[in-house]
């Protein structure tokens, strides 16, 4: 927002900027150019407050970033050039600014405070911002109130954010960690079990800051399979989950859980149709879910931002499933490929920034069903090739059994296919090795499990 833009409420408000700091940093550079080194990291010409000094900031940047010089006579050149001074104008201005610099040694500090200044505006705009909102009848308080939140935490985040870092800082990090790794810590670098060992195994179990896309043709499973992984994220491991479902409500997939865990089928559940044993399964399954730190969320079309709102406000958050990726509203209606990049690329800005392992629902085109064995490839991917790029680890379902149908006349053999038997694909993973992990399918109760798994119960 420009900074004499005005709000009901804030005309009167003197805006926060230190000219003098402004004038001294940009006399320093004028003095000595190796000052940008420095200041390029601390500031961008916005941070400036009066235009002048973000023309003349702008034009220094420019000339460094062609790796001409930068002194008094090239900033001159390239502001006259582009129309912000005239010659004499110019030549004035930029001499007094040489005379504005009390210690050139003191450049850091100055930047400081003119970062600072431009921080406090930067509040003072998005309140201007948030009362819009906020009085603007036709936007949902809700809404609203995501949207603050979104631009507070942009605020603290650019602040909070980092330049580079030498490597020996890294080295030791990484070394505190291998040293951990080979210890009875072990488990505490690990990622987050899914509750798969031969999944957890290939990708090293579910990383903060991964963007996992799990993807497959509808009716494969893929709901029932992210909640198996959230279950046993909550359950077994104790960590919060936020479950995102745009396309079923929230006790459609408690049912789903319930009749995973208790081993009840969920024609049962949708029947009432109970047997001897059900009620005390359920009961069971119910006690264990209700400690579970599981949070269900069933807004269709809901945004990125909301999302970051809501996992912000619920903190402490271990794994975030969205279900699925070609629900979600973004900003780009007139271009769906590009809506769909946006919003995975969002995606993994938020695990990153939330540091928190995300798992995005996808669709796949109809490609694998017309093709020989129907196996899927990321070449199947709906809507976006950045879907691939933007993702850590592409995950598949697939079961072979989906696609074949008993239509066998009298005294014919069933076909030599497994109904049970499904395969999650490990398509594209940054962290290793990429394959196929075997799993059962449990139709009935619409739960993975790993096969050695189902061995062991047998």
């Amino acid at each position: 927002m420009d900074n004499q833009s005005f709000t009901p409420g804030f005309d009167n408000i003197q805006m926060p900027y230190s000219i003098e700091a402004e004038q001294a940093v940009l006399g320093a550079v004028l003095f000595d150019q190796s000052c940008l080194n420095t200041l390029l990291e601390m500031l961008r010409p916005e941070c400036f407050y009066v235009d002048e000094h973000r023309e003349i900031f702008s034009a220094m940047n420019r000339l460094f970033k062609t790796g001409a010089p930068v002194d008094f006579v090239t900033v001159l050149n390239e502001t006259v050039a582009v129309g912000a001074f005239s010659e004499d104008t110019g030549k004035k201005y930029l001499y007094n600014l040489t005379q504005a610099v009390p210690q050139i040694r003191n450049y850091e500090a100055y930047a400081k405070i003119i970062r600072d200044k431009f921080e406090l505006r930067s509040l003072v705009n998005a309140s201007r911002e948030i009362i819009a909102d906020a009085v603007d009848e036709s936007n949902e308080a809700s809404v609203v109130l995501d949207r603050a939140e979104q631009r507070i935490y942009e605020i603290a985040h650019l602040r909070a954010s980092q330049g580079l870092v030498p490597i020996s800082e890294v080295i030791m990090d990484a070394y505190d960690k291998l040293s951990i790794l080979d210890s009875d810590r072990r488990d505490e670098m690990l990622g987050t079990p899914s509750g798969i060992k031969a999944l957890d195994d290939m990708i090293t179990g579910l990383n903060r800051s991964d963007l996992i896309i799990l993807a497959a043709r509808p009716g494969m499973g893929k709901t029932s399979f992210a909640l198996n992984i959230a279950r046993n994220v909550a359950i077994n491991s104790h960590k919060k989950v936020a479950f995102f479902s745009l396309e079923m409500s929230r006790e459609q997939l408690a049912l789903r859980i319930l009749s995973s865990e208790s081993g009840v089928s969920g024609k049962k559940l949708r029947s009432g149709k109970f047997e001897n044993g059900d009620w005390p399964a359920l009961a069971n399954a119910a006690v264990s879910l209700h400690a579970a730190p599981i949070y269900l969320d069933e807004k269709s079309n809901i945004s990125v931002t909301e999302m970051k709102a809501k996992v912000r406000r619920l903190g402490d958050v271990e794994l975030v499933v969205i279900d699925y990726l070609q629900l979600m509203s973004g900003s780009n209606v007139a271009n769906r490929v590009q809506d769909i990049s946006d919003i995975t690329r969002s995606l993994k800005i938020m695990a990153k920034e939330l540091n928190v392992t995300v798992i995005c629902l996808s669709q796949l085109n109809r490609a694998a069903d017309n093709r020989v064995g129907h196996r899927p490839a990321l070449a199947d991917l709906r809507d976006s090739g950045s879907i691939e790029q933007d993702a850590d680890i592409v995950m598949f379902l697939f079961r072979e059994g989906y696609y074949e149908k008993d239509d066998r006349k009298p005294g014919e053999e069933a076909p030599n296919v497994n109904k049970n038997q499904a395969i999650c694909i490990v398509a594209t993973n940054r962290h290793g090795e990429v394959g196929d992990v075997n799993l059962h399918w449990s139709g009935e109760t619409t739960r993975f499990t790993a096969l050695e798994e189902r061995r062991d119960a047998n």
